[in-house]
Parts: structure tokens; sequence; C-alpha cells
């Protein structure tokens, strides 16, 4: 199964998901997912109900739009479904409601059921947010398509 059908199945059964749910109203439905040398990416254009404080975005809604794509860095490199263990964030400035930002997973290291991941969240060629953390395998991919 090439990489976009791949893509496809997975947001197809996962569609409420609030991530990438192509179903969820409320969710932040990300898509374009792209390989680039092992970096996974997608864009992320926020919604206008997702303002913090004035014209900056929720940090919380920058803190899954990272998970989100550190879980699919884990699903197109590694073929898993993962869980997130532990999240380290680090904002590196406002990020502005109205903005497209890119999205950047890697996988760092895996060790069995353990996947180390990274991403970022960049404003052109700047991060305005980053973060680490350990996922834990919940199913093979190989298992389920």
């Amino acid at each position: 199964m090439n990489l976009s059908d791949r893509i496809e199945t997975i947001r197809a059964d996962y569609a409420h998901c609030f991530g990438c749910g192509s179903e969820n109203p409320v969710g932040l439905g990300l898509t374009g997912f792209v390989n680039e040398g092992g970096t996974i990416t997608a864009e992320f254009v926020p919604r206008t109900d997702y303002h913090g404080f004035n014209d900056v975005l929720h940090g919380g809604i920058v803190a899954t739009a990272l998970d989100e794509i550190m879980a699919w860095t884990a699903i197109l490199l590694e073929g898993v479904m993962v869980m997130t263990g532990t999240l380290e964030l680090r904002y590196r400035k406002p990020a502005a409601v109205d903005t497209c930002y890119k999205l950047e997973g890697r996988l760092e290291e895996r060790r069995g059921r353990r996947l180390r991941l990274a991403g970022r969240m960049l404003e052109g060629p700047t991060a305005v947010a980053e973060a680490s953390g350990l996922f834990l395998v919940v199913a093979d991919l190989a298992d389920e398509l």
C-alpha cells in the first residue's frame, strides 16, 4: 500500500479523531501528510475559535497539533499506532491564530514498543513551538491494513 492510500485508510478509520478526523467539526483537521526524507510534515491552519488571548493561538491547541504530527510520524515511518506516554513542550513565541503553520515530526529512537519522537511547529523558518515525547506502541498497522 502506498503512502497516500495508507493515510486515507487510517483517516477513514479514525474520522472523528480530534487531530486529523475529517468528520470532527471542531477538530484540527490535519491532513496533507508528507514524508520529506524521514521527516513527516503537514500544514496546520488554525480555526478562528482556537484563540487563547487576543489573537494568540491557545497553547493547548499548539500542544495537540504537535502531539498529532508526532503520532503520524510513528504511523508513517514505523507502521504503528501509538499513544502518548510523555510530552514535553517548549513554546518559543506566541503563535497567531490567522497564520498557516508547518508541522514537522521525526523519529529520534525506537526501542521495542517505545518511540522517542520530536516535533516542531514553524511559521516560515522560525519555530514557534517544539515538542518531544515518549510514545508507546498500541497496535501494529500490518495487523489492521
